[in-house]
């Protein structure tokens, strides 16, 4: 019988998911993992044409889950994709269908 996918995994993908269960946390990731270089809040609201407390709020998100890392900078904040999680994500599609997909590990 074949094993189930070990439930410290499957709850850290879990969470994952759900960081990005919306499009625009997935426009953020994608434009921060694009662009390759910390970004002030006010360059990602210009990108993605939200307020600024929005933006706040779904960086704050993905930084608890590890996806995109803060930097202060002076007074500010600048924020970068966490590129150590871009090799230990795996797609929905490799857990779903039961392909082989990285492990996570203490950096992601």
């Amino acid at each position: 019988m074949d094993e189930l996918l070990d439930r410290t995994t499957a709850q850290t993908y879990a969470s994952w998911f759900r960081a990005l269960a919306d499009p625009t946390r997935v426009q953020i990731v994608e434009y921060l993992a694009r662009h390759a270089r910390p970004m002030s809040v006010g360059e990602i609201v210009a990108a993605v044409g939200l307020a600024q407390s929005t933006v706040s709020q779904h960086l704050k998100i993905l930084t608890e889950v590890r996806f995109v890392l803060v930097e202060p900078v002076g007074t500010a904040r600048h924020y970068r994709i966490n590129d150590t999680c871009v090799g230990c994500f795996p797609s929905a599609a490799d857990v779903v269908m039961g392909r082989p997909a990285p492990s996570p590990n203490g950096a992601c």
